[in-house]
């Protein structure tokens, strides 16, 4: 008997530059719009053309958080997607027939000689260039084949779609939706290839595929999203009145601020392409000391630049700017386009000196908008730099939700403003001290309200001075304000607790590590294993009290982490005097898959070793 669903990963391959991303978001898309869940997520190399690139597309009828090792469909643009790279010592991948489960399909162009060396799979040649030589013939486009090649992408995507049993008019609508009422020849050349791939599976192959994608009713009636982390950050700072934003261009941060450059004349936003991270940052601090919300984003060595501008931010007492760095493999270069969680050691202590900021670090899609979203209300309600620390995973991995939740956020918190109420100019300080460190502010043009401010240390009136009294009451303020946070941000955006709080073993991890714990908790937990999972999001202030009494009541604690040092484990051993005994690290560039984090959560639970290693090379 076919199955429905379950959960099925599809997966395309081929050179970067290609259309992989096209053909892939695609079909998820049209998934999408046909009722199911999808988790998608690609690698791709740091080159701009040529090298081997791959999307996986999970495909289910609940809600999935990660990615899947195995695959059902696999689906070759190239022979690399096949055999994988035969030319170096340590080859950047080893092609992915070997991840495809028995039974599963394998997709590709007839013209490749291409023999599986297993006999339990099964095989769809397709002839990729004649299917579009027949569509092209149809619109006497026969001599423009070399333009329409990428077309060839749209065939492989519809030949898989017919194995699946999907439906082809789902997938045919977005395609059209693509090209937007623009370039109609082109669209319609576009679904006359897919048909004719659809129809050859159909003719050529038995309709006998165990895993099958046949329409779903939607949930609630309407069509869902399907949202990358990049999107949703935007989203975010949109809603939540974003004025400025600025950036150098650095992958993965670069798709978020073209994503806001697309749409700031429409919600009457500014973004400035800096000649560089400096720049970005400074620019950032003058416009919220200006009145506007203001933000950055970067990533690693964009961030490295930043680090002066956000301590004169701290110094200064800026209320933001908001910066959201999306980590990636470093140092350095390191790897420009892999999954990487070894900032958090660097968020925490980005410049010189003792200063106070905020670090939140969203675990999914969710997270991402209301964190983004708050993080402008904390920056100018306690009038400090805020970091919103992401990583390349939730950057690139796209999800369906049903809805954002726009209006869920809590409302605009604009802070403490100065009102002169007939007091003369020389009244205002605007460093004053406050029960709360927090001291009220004004923009440029209030009445009554100009200030003096410095990078140096200052008095009340902002007028450089290095008087022992005076430094020690500023530097008490401003630290002040990050206690009255502490004590203000809500529990649960602190730190949350997913599954039995009497769970036999309890895992503990941050960021998009939230994914595939939970999805192997739930798999666990299907097979008997009572396990939980401690998500700790707010880093700066630390929750060390609340998180100390959670662990202590804690049975079995296992730390995972996508770094070699298990940055986090040791920020808890620092805050709470409590080491986590045993670690499951990740720091190949890739994220976890569900299947590595059950298999290691599994050796862990056995006795295994107090620190395993986990790579894609072993999947």
């Amino acid at each position: 008997m076919a199955s429905s669903v379950g959960d099925i990963n599809w997966l395309i391959g081929g050179p970067q530059g290609g259309g992989i991303n096209v053909a892939a978001e695609t079909f998820a898309k049209a998934l999408t719009h046909g009722g199911y869940r999808v988790y998608a997520y690609i690698e791709y190399h740091s080159n701009i053309v040529g090298k081997h690139s791959y999307y996986r597309v999970r495909i289910s009828d609940a809600d999935r958080r990660s990615t899947l090792s195995r695959v059902h469909v696999l689906v070759s643009l190239d022979e690399e997607t096949l055999v994988g790279d035969t030319h170096h010592e340590f080859p950047a991948h080893r092609g992915h027939v070997h991840e495809v489960v028995p039974g599963g399909a394998v997709v590709y162009n007839s013209r490749v000689g291409f023999k599986p060396g297993r006999d339990d799979l099964r095989l769809y040649p397709v002839p990729y260039a004649e299917l579009l030589e027949l569509a092209l013939k149809e619109f006497g486009r026969e001599a423009e084949r070399n333009r329409f090649r990428v077309v060839q992408n749209v065939i492989a995507v519809a030949a898989s779609a017919a194995v699946l049993d999907f439906d082809l008019k789902a997938l045919t609508d977005v395609i059209l939706e693509g090209f937007k009422g623009r370039r109609a020849e082109a669209a319609a050349i576009n679904i006359r290839a897919a048909e004719l791939a659809y129809e050859y599976i159909k003719t050529h192959f038995p309709d006998d595929f165990p895993y099958r994608v046949t329409a779903l009713a939607r949930r609630n009636g309407r069509r869902p999203l399907l949202v990358r982390g990049v999107q949703a950050a935007a989203i975010a700072k949109i809603k939540a009145g974003l004025g400025f934003q600025t950036y150098y261009p650095i992958s993965p941060a670069t798709d978020e601020n073209v994503y806001l450059e697309a749409h700031q004349r429409r919600y009457g936003f500014v973004v400035v392409q800096t000649e560089d991270e400096v720049s970005a940052i400074n620019m950032a601090v003058g416009a919220a000391h200006a009145g506007v919300r203001a933000a950055t984003s970067t990533s690693g060595p964009g961030f490295t630049l930043m680090a002066e501008g956000i301590g004169f931010a701290s110094m200064t007492e800026a209320p933001g700017p908001v910066v959201f760095l999306w980590q990636r493999g470093g140092p350095s270069t390191g790897l420009p386009t892999r999954q990487e969680q070894a900032d958090l050691r660097f968020a925490l202590q980005p410049a010189h000196g003792e200063f106070s900021h905020i670090v939140v670090a969203p675990g999914d899609v969710e997270e991402v908008v209301h964190d983004a979203y708050v993080a402008f209300n904390w920056a100018e309600r306690y009038q400090l730099p805020v970091i919103v620390l992401l990583d390349k995973h939730l950057a690139a991995a796209y999800v369906t939700l049903d809805d954002l939740d726009l209006d869920d956020l809590p409302p605009a918190d604009r802070g403490l403003y100065y009102s002169p109420d007939g007091q003369p100019e020389s009244a205002y300080l605007r460093y004053a001290f406050t029960e709360t460190g927090i001291s009220p502010r004004t923009v440029p043009g209030t009445e009554g309200g100009i200030f003096w401010t410095t990078s140096d240390e200052h008095d009340p009136r902002g007028h450089i001075t290095e008087g022992a009294e005076n430094r020690v009451k500023m530097v008490a303020k401003r630290m002040k304000k990050l206690e009255v946070a502490a004590q203000e941000i809500p529990l649960d955006v602190k730190l949350k607790v997913y599954g039995p709080a009497d769970a036999d073993y309890t895992v503990v991890g941050w960021g998009s590590t939230k994914g595939a714990i939970l999805d192997a908790i739930d798999e666990l937990s299907a097979e008997g294993i009572r396990i939980n999972f401690i998500q700790v999001r707010l880093m700066r202030p630390f929750p060390a009290a609340e998180l100390k009494e959670l662990l202590s009541r804690a049975n079995n604690l296992i730390l995972v982490e996508e770094n070699y040092s298990g940055q986090l484990g040791g920020l808890i051993a620092e805050q709470t005097g409590m080491a986590i005994p045993s670690k499951i690290l990740k720091w190949d560039g890739r994220p976890f898959t569900q299947e590595e984090l059950v298999e290691g959560l599994k050796r862990v639970i056995a006795g295994g070793p107090a620190t395993l290693t986990v790579s894609h090379l072993q999947a």
